[in-house]
């Protein structure tokens, strides 16, 4: 039974770090009914990720924002000007095991004749390679920043590039799930 739940928990531990983890913020009172068009820009001071990554960057994010009913554009009259941030960084991870293997108090006890003693733990120390992205949106009229989001998620390095793209795209679905924000009532 106590290996079961240390199993369960090792599994829902591994289930939350590929989960990504999405987190947004947006200007209230803002009409985001009258943005229909966004441009491309890039963030003044922002390292610039390879041109590959950008492309699928930018095609999930034009995907989805497509799907939001709004129009990319190349003119600086756009409504909306959409700029990114990315980064990767690295998690050290600790994994330890205990094999509760050996005598001990569970067998006799101290106390009734039972030999002293325990199991044995084994550590294990491994890299994590986090990604995360930023997404602003800003008035273009205002010039002020209207809806931010980040989205960041544990990287597999050894994923073939499908999978990679599938898991970009599913982030991004998530990260503008609540794009445009409900108007209050």
């Amino acid at each position: 039974m106590k290996t079961r739940l240390i199993v369960l928990l090792l599994l829902v531990a591994a289930l939350c770090c590929v989960a990504q983890d999405v987190r947004y913020n947006f200007a209230s009172g803002e009409d985001f009914s009258k943005y229909h068009t966004y441009k491309w820009v890039p963030l003044d001071g922002s390292e610039r990720i390879n041109q590959m990554a950008e492309e699928q960057l930018k095609a999930s994010v034009d995907a989805e924002m497509t799907k939001k009913g709004l129009t990319k554009t190349d003119s600086d009259t756009a409504d909306l000007y959409l700029a990114y941030q990315a980064a990767v960084g690295q998690e050290k991870q600790f994994t330890s095991y205990n094999t509760d293997w050996g005598y001990g108090p569970g067998w006799g006890g101290r106390y009734y004749g039972g030999m002293g003693g325990g199991g044995m733990t084994t550590g294990q120390t491994s890299t994590i390679y986090v990604g995360q992205v930023t997404l602003d949106m800003y008035d273009s009229a205002q010039k002020k920043l209207v809806w931010r989001g980040i989205a960041s998620k544990t990287l597999d390095a050894k994923a073939k590039p499908e999978k990679q793209k599938k898991n970009l795209d599913k982030a991004i679905a998530k990260l503008l799930k609540n794009f445009p924000p409900k108007p209050k009532s």
